[in-house]
C-alpha cells in the first residue's frame, strides 16, 4: 500500500499524527472549559455558595437548635455535608451540560471537532472540566458553612473518593444531557425534573429509613443517596446505607457513563448532524 504521506508534494507539511493519548490536546479543552467558568466565577462560583449558605440559614440558623439530632449527630454537622455534596453535583453538572448545548446552539462545537482529539480524549476534557468546577465549589462551600457547623474529618479517604467520583460522575451525565438537549428548554427539563429531584429526595435532610414504605426502599436505588451518605460518613463517622454498595455502584456507574459519553462523541450524534 502507498504511503500517502510520501505522495505528498515537497515543501508541504503532512498532518501530525499521535501515538496514544492526544495530551496537548486534551489539557487544551481541559483549560477551556475550567476557564469558561471561572471568566464568570460571580455566576458559576459564588452564586452557588450562597445558596447553600441561604440552605444552612433556613435549616440551622432560624431554626436556632431546635432541631434534635439525627442518629446522634447534631442537625447542622449533619446536613452541612449534604449541601456540599449537593454544590458538587449540580454543578459538575451544570458545566459540561451548558458547555455543550452553547456549542451547538452557538456553532463552535467545531472549536473541539476539528482538532485531533479523539471521542475518549472528549470525554476526559469535558468530564475533568466539569469536575474542577463541582470541586471548586465543594471546597469554597465547605469553608463558608464552617461557622455554621463543626465539621470534623472522620476518614479523609471516604471524603475525597466520593467527592472525586460524584463530581466526574455528574460531569459525564451532564455531558449526555448536553448532547441530548437541542434546546435549553430540553436541558431546563432534565435539571428540574431529574437531576434536582434524586438530589432532595437522597436523604441529604433527613434519614431515608425515617420514610414510610415504599419510600425507604426506593431511596436505596438512587444513586445519589450512596454519594451523599458515604460523603456524610468521612466527616461523621458513620453511614445509614453500605459503604461498600456506594463504592461498587459508583465506580461501576462512573464506567459506564465514560463507556456511553465516549459512544455518543464517536458516532457524532447530535453534534455532526
Amino acid at each position: 500500500m502507498t504511503d500517502l504521506a510520501s505522495t505528498r508534494p515537497s515543501g508541504l507539511p503532512t498532518p501530525r499524527r499521535y501515538n496514544g493519548v492526544n495530551w496537548v490536546g486534551v489539557q487544551t479543552l481541559y483549560l477551556r472549559e475550567v476557564r469558561r467558568f471561572w471568566k464568570v466565577g460571580t455566576q458559576t462560583v459564588a452564586a452557588p455558595v450562597v445558596t447553600t449558605l441561604l440552605y444552612m440559614l433556613v435549616f440551622v440558623v432560624a431554626l436556632k437548635g431546635s432541631r434534635p439530632p439525627i442518629d446522634g449527630t447534631p442537625f447542622a454537622e449533619f446536613v452541612a455535608p449534604g449541601l456540599i455534596m449537593m454544590a458538587i453535583l449540580n454543578n459538575a453538572f451544570a458545566n459540561a451540560s451548558s458547555s455543550l448545548i452553547q456549542a451547538k446552539i452557538m456553532g463552535t462545537s467545531t472549536d473541539f471537532l476539528t482538532p485531533p482529539l479523539s471521542p475518549l480524549e472528549l470525554t476526559i476534557g469535558f468530564s475533568m472540566g466539569a469536575a474542577t468546577r463541582g470541586i471548586a465549589v465543594g471546597l469554597v462551600t465547605a469553608v463558608c458553612v464552617l461557622p455554621f457547623a463543626k465539621l470534623g474529618v472522620a476518614n479523609l479517604a471516604i471524603i475525597l473518593y466520593f467527592g472525586l467520583i460524584a463530581s466526574l460522575l455528574m460531569g459525564m451525565v451532564g455531558v449526555l444531557a448536553g448532547l441530548w438537549s437541542e434546546k435549553f428548554d430540553q436541558l431546563a427539563a432534565v435539571q428540574n425534573f431529574v437531576v434536582m429531584p434524586m438530589t432532595f429526595l437522597s436523604g441529604a435532610f433527613y434519614l431515608v429509613q425515617n420514610l414510610p414504605e415504599p419510600f425507604a426502599t426506593v431511596s436505596h436505588f438512587n444513586p445519589f443517596f450512596y454519594l451523599i451518605d458515604g460523603f456524610r460518613a468521612g466527616f461523621i463517622g458513620h453511614a445509614e446505607g453500605s459503604l461498600m454498595i456506594g463504592v461498587v455502584m459508583s465506580a461501576v456507574l462512573t464506567v459506564v457513563m465514560a463507556f456511553a459519553c465516549w459512544l455518543v462523541f464517536r458516532s457524532g450524534w447530535r453534534l455532526k448532524s
